[in-house]
C-alpha cells in the first residue's frame, strides 16, 4: 500500500499538467451495509450463519485532478464492519472498527458523474462483540468500486462496494464485504 501511495505522489509531482488549484480537500460520511462472507463460523461445534449489519463511516477525502477526466482520490476513513451471527438459539453481533485508506482512480464519465476504482488498506482499531469466537486480523486489503455524483461544485454523493481480498479472522475463512453510501463536501 505504501508503494501505491508513493507511486501516486511521484506521478503527481512529475506531471506537468498538475496545478495548485487541482488539489481539493473535503470531509465525508455515510452508512455501511456490511457483512462477512466465507465459511460458516463454528463455535463449540455449532454453525452460525451471518447476516448483514448497518453501520457507518466518516473521514477525510482529497481529490487530485491530473487531467480533465481523471483524478486520484485518496481517503482516510473510520469505518465499522462486521456481521450478526445466528444459530438456532444464540445470536450475537461482531463489529470491527477499521482505519480504512482507499486510493481510488476517479474516471469522469461526464462533468458530474465518475467511476471510482482502486485498492483499500484497512487497519483494525477496535472490536466489539458479545463473544470472542475468533481472533481478528489487524490488517485487511480490499478492492473498491463505485460511482460518484457531484451535486454542486462542492457537494457530492457516492455509492461503492468494497470486497475484502484478505481474511478478517486468523481462525476462520471470513472476508468483509461492504456497500457504502456517502455524502460529503469539498473545500
Amino acid at each position: 500500500m505504501k508503494k501505491v501511495i508513493l507511486l501516486a505522489l511521484a506521478l503527481i509531482a512529475l506531471s506537468p499538467n498538475v496545478e495548485a488549484q487541482s488539489v481539493r480537500l473535503g470531509i465525508k460520511g455515510g452508512i455501511n451495509y456490511a457483512n462477512q462472507n466465507g465459511t460458516n463460523i463454528t463455535v463449540n461445534s455449532s454453525n452460525y450463519d451471518s447476516e448483514a449489519i448497518t453501520s457507518y463511516h466518516a473521514g477525510l477525502v482529497a481529490e487530485v485532478k491530473l487531467t480533465q477526466g481523471f483524478a486520484i482520490q485518496p481517503e482516510l476513513l473510520y469505518s465499522t464492519q462486521g456481521a450478526n451471527y445466528k444459530d438456532g438459539v444464540n445470536e450475537f453481533k461482531n463489529e470491527l472498527g477499521y482505519l480504512s485508506i482507499p486510493v481510488l482512480a476517479k474516471i469522469y464519465l461526464s462533468k458530474s458523474i465518475s467511476l471510482d476504482l482502486g485498492p483499500q488498506a484497512s487497519f483494525l482499531l477496535s472490536e466489539r462483540n458479545n463473544v470472542n469466537f475468533k481472533d481478528p486480523e489487524t490488517f485487511e486489503f480490499a478492492a473498491v468500486g463505485g460511482l460518484g455524483l457531484n451535486v454542486t461544485k462542492n457537494l457530492f454523493i457516492q455509492a461503492r462496494y468494497g470486497l475484502g481480498l484478505t481474511e478478517a479472522s486468523r481462525n476462520a475463512d471470513v472476508k468483509n464485504s461492504t456497500f457504502q453510501v456517502s455524502a460529503g463536501i469539498m473545500f
